[in-house]
């Protein structure tokens, strides 16, 4: 039997620390677009009804809204992505100008991140020396920056995932208002947000680990709120003759 070391394999279901809270971040950011899309068209439907009950008006409304979010959600991601991803680049970049010009003193600040995780001084210089002679830069950036060169975030995609979730959250008021008889359509879109929002909040809630009830409950209130007063000002500007 060969005495080498065998590489060390991952136990059937075990990802990468970085790669499952990528994942996380990516379902939390879709859970999150898809609350605003509940919550923004929802407002806008209740508040138009209140005012009309011309479901042709309704309709335009919840529509316009929809668009209107579904890319300002989209643009906003872009941008804010584009910037992050930006900011990673130069310091990829800073990083292997720094390993070109200076690799002694990289070596000795790989050495030290190792000795503040804890290993010692001659056991962190070893494994900062082996990892720098495999690939100096893909174990600075990692030990240094958290980052993954391979795998730095698309602002195109964020922005595909940030609209598409905007729109199936706000696919739920628009039906709830228009397929219901006139007088349901307000009572039925009003429980059927606060269910939708309670989910969320629970989703939200449970990938961040945090307090279910208590998200739920600011999820529903925030909502349940936006909606009243969204109606109310429906009826008084609906009752204004221009």
């Amino acid at each position: 039997m060969s005495s080498a070391a065998q590489p060390v394999r991952a136990h059937p279901g075990e990802e990468h620390s970085q790669s499952i809270g990528a994942q996380l971040n990516w379902l939390r950011a879709a859970v999150l677009g898809a609350n605003d899309g509940i919550v923004s068209v929802a407002g806008i439907v209740v508040g138009v009804a209140g005012a009309t009950t011309e479901r042709q008006t309704i309709v335009t409304a919840g529509v316009a809204g929809l668009v209107a979010g579904a890319l300002s959600m989209a643009a906003g991601e872009y941008v804010s992505v584009s910037t992050q991803r930006d900011t990673e680049l130069a310091l990829l970049e800073q990083e292997r100008r720094e390993l070109r010009e200076m690799p002694a003193e990289e070596l000795d600040e790989l050495t030290g991140i190792y000795q503040e995780k804890g290993l010692s001084a001659d056991l962190a210089r070893e494994v900062a020396e082996e990892l720098t002679e495999h690939d100096a830069f893909a174990a600075h950036v990692d030990a240094e920056l958290g980052l993954d060169p391979d795998d730095l975030t698309n602002p195109w995609h964020a922005a595909a995932a940030s609209a598409s979730s905007f729109v199936v959250g706000a696919l739920l008021p628009m039906l709830a208002i228009l397929l219901p008889p006139v007088a349901l359509r307000v009572p039925v879109t009003f429980v059927a947000v606060v269910l939708a929002l309670a989910l969320t909040g629970w989703l939200s809630a449970r990938i961040g680990n945090a307090d279910r009830l208590r998200a739920m409950r600011r999820n529903v209130i925030g909502g349940a709120l936006a909606m009243a007063v969204t109606y109310g000002i429906g009826l008084l500007v609906g009752g204004v003759q221009l």
